[in-house]
């Protein structure tokens, strides 16, 4: 079998490794929660926020595939089979059944809150191990921040007032 060489240090590599294996997990992760929720959404904000779902989604498994194409350019293989993401999943995850159009943006803040913390650790730990992944997780850091925002803005009070 042939065995792809990186061109990074040992242990430049196992630090680079890690961060993009566990980014992987995140993202895939992310990706399920936003589904399960898109799926059991319901409430009067439904429609917005179901469509909402589907960016979140498709940002986590675009950059998920960018994740993992890195980390096998590297010579580390993505693992993103299903029990291992179940195994070593850490953001917050739907409960089972209806989601109020309320749950579902307090899950999306939190669940997005926490990728960003997570990312930023990376960001912090890659920055001399390896660049060019620390410029991929900043990307994925900065999409992740904004569709964060977005559902921030969603779980404002409304100003009847100024109406």
């Amino acid at each position: 079998m042939t065995v792809v060489k990186s061109t990074l240090p040992e242990e430049a590599l196992g630090v680079t490794g890690t961060a993009l294996q566990d980014t992987l997990v995140d993202l895939l992760g992310l990706s399920l929660i936003g589904k399960q929720a898109h799926w059991n959404i319901v409430g009067p904000r439904f429609r917005s926020i179901h469509l909402q779902l589907d960016e979140v989604v498709a940002t986590a498994r675009g950059h998920s595939d960018t994740v993992a194409e890195r980390a096998s350019a590297l010579g580390v293989p993505p693992d993103g089979r299903p029990e291992t993401i179940a195994a070593t999943f850490a953001l917050p995850g739907t409960k089972d059944g209806w989601l109020r159009d309320t749950e579902v943006v307090e899950l999306m803040v939190s669940a997005l809150g926490t990728a960003v913390d997570r990312l930023r650790e990376r960001i912090d730990a890659t920055e001399k191990a390896d660049p060019v992944t620390q410029d991929l997780l900043i990307t994925v850091t900065a999409d992740l921040e904004k569709q964060r925002w977005m559902f921030q803005a969603e779980n404002q009070p409304r100003d009847d007032a100024s109406s």
